[in-house]
């Protein structure tokens, strides 16, 4: 069932628009619901979209009356891909909604690149948040029960506005992990002691990024490198990293900090940021573990994903037919983009690793017009190798075929390799990427990385490593101990499900 918040000019105001709640395809009815109702509002970005949405499932399957929040940018690109409007038609009790991201109703957004999309959602929807919520709790136009509690990206902290003024409970879930959030909430401490912006950008070549960095709270060790992208900037005012730096630090508005791990993998990160925030703070994670405790006869699990591609179900067909631990998955996430030598270089290595392997190439992946391997590439790996557009990520790296993971760190795509016991080649693009490769390679033992200027040899001498070398074997061990772990805290009684319990308990159902 899809709520659309339709706009439309208000003749009187003609630089203004009114807001009109539509339930599509039902009639308006009483609230009769007596479900505790829970706004969920994702950033309208892939990663965060999936992490939310089974975060919303989980709720839901616990008993709560879900509305499920893309911008419209989102929406468009979700249907354009799903190809039909079932992918977002919901459930009675959980529904999904559309708020403005754009001072006109223009498609163009959507094919923006995510920074761009980002900043738009920061500056319009407040008012298009606002106009929602009120909507929703509006018995006049809303068949609805009132909205309970708001659960936010916590970059999307422009759903502070509208909470605020109604008076309604903002539990930020942070998609990130504790590492990745913490990196981003010291980097105005960077700032202060001079570290950031760069003077120049010889800053980026000439081993500045080596400066360690040993006196952030509850992290290990790193170098310059190893922190957020968006300090790699010359400019105060650089858009992105002032966005994430004052979205970590609006977490102090929060009525709680909710994050996607677990207590063993992230315990001091964890300690460190329950002693800076005010709010308190819930490790509830693996989430794309939580979400398969779901059963399959409940209606939740009647809710598909949300994907901005159409995945290629062929893989797990060809995956089927080879061998246990055989297969390399390649896979930069939603937002990489490669250069066309980039592309060579990781193709080339590949091929001269003589692996077989599965490569998740997106229409957008290559930056440029150029073709993206020559034909000698596809006549050496021919039988070996399988293309995609885009797949079912984890139930492919849950298959028993795959036997490693290159990939560009997203937190999300870390956890399912981890939770899949699957070890990794680490190449990190932006954002928190970076701070979860130091993780990664460095505290849990289950990667390596391939240097920023990336070369086919050493592409090829880390994956004959991976998957068959003597440190392979140990990161797979370590890789298969992690996802134990995972399973125990993510199960029925573990402590990510009862810190869960905990939250819906004193926080969402506080009265």
């Amino acid at each position: 069932m899809l709520l659309q918040c339709a706009m439309f000019k208000d003749p009187d105001h003609p630089r203004q628009t009114k807001v009109e709640l539509a339930v599509l395809s039902e009639a308006k009815m009483e609230r009769s619901s007596t479900k505790t109702h829970l706004v969920c509002m994702a950033l309208p970005l892939q990663g965060h979209i999936n992490s939310m949405l089974n975060l919303a499932k989980v709720l839901h399957f616990k008993g709560f009356f879900i509305t499920f929040v893309n911008t419209d940018s989102a929406h468009r690109q979700l249907l354009n891909h799903s190809g039909s409007l079932s992918a977002l038609d919901g459930l009675p009790d959980f529904r999904f909604a559309s708020i403005s991201d754009a001072p006109d109703d223009s498609d163009q957004l959507y094919r923006e690149d995510a920074r761009n999309r980002v900043l738009a959602a920061q500056k319009h929807c407040p008012a298009s948040f606002l106009r929602l919520i009120s909507a929703l709790n509006d018995p006049s136009i809303s068949s609805v029960p009132p909205v309970r509690c708001v659960i936010s990206d916590s970059f999307a902290t422009f759903t502070l506005n509208a909470t605020t003024e109604l008076g309604i409970p903002n539990v930020f879930y942070c998609t990130v992990a504790a590492c990745g959030f913490t990196d981003l909430y010291y980097s105005k401490d960077l700032i202060e002691r001079g570290l950031i912006p760069l003077k120049s950008e010889e800053d980026l070549t000439n081993g500045y990024l080596d400066t360690v960095i040993d006196w952030i709270p509850g992290m290990v060790t790193v170098r310059l490198r190893d922190l957020t992208s968006f300090i790699r900037t010359t400019d105060r005012d650089d858009a992105s990293l002032n966005f994430s730096m004052d979205g970590a630090r609006a977490s102090h508005q929060a009525t709680a900090i909710v994050f996607n791990t677990f207590s063993e993998l992230e315990s001091p990160l964890l300690s460190a940021c329950s002693s800076m925030l005010p709010a308190p703070v819930f490790d509830i994670g693996p989430m794309c573990l939580l979400s398969q405790h779901i059963p399959n006869d409940s209606s939740t699990s009647s809710i598909g994903g949300l994907n901005m591609w159409r995945e290629d179900s062929r893989c797990m067909e060809w995956l089927d037919e080879k061998e246990s631990g055989s297969v390399l998955y390649v896979n930069f996430g939603s937002l990489t983009n490669l250069t066309s030598e980039q592309a060579v270089e990781f193709g080339w290595g590949l091929a001269n690793s003589g692996c077989a392997f599965l490569w998740v190439i997106r229409p957008d992946l290559l930056v440029g017009d150029a073709a993206l391997l020559p034909r000698e590439f596809s006549e050496m790996t021919e039988g070996r190798s399988f293309f995609a557009s885009w797949c079912p990520q984890r139930r492919l790296l849950a298959h028993a075929a795959i036997g490693g993971f290159l990939t560009h760190c997203g937190w999300n795509s870390t956890t399912e390799s981890m939770c899949s016991g699957v070890p990794m080649i680490c190449w990190p693009f932006f954002a928190d990427q970076q701070i979860n490769r130091r993780y990664i390679c460095s505290v849990w033992g289950i990667g390596m990385e391939i240097g920023e200027d990336v070369t086919r040899e050493e592409v090829e001498g880390l994956i004959k490593e991976l998957m068959e070398g003597q440190k392979g074997k140990e990161m797979k061990r370590k890789a298969v101990e992690w996802k134990e772990k995972a399973v125990e805290a993510a199960q029925p009684g573990g402590g990510s499900w009862r810190n869960l319990e905990k939250l819906i308990k004193e926080i969402i159902m506080k009265e």
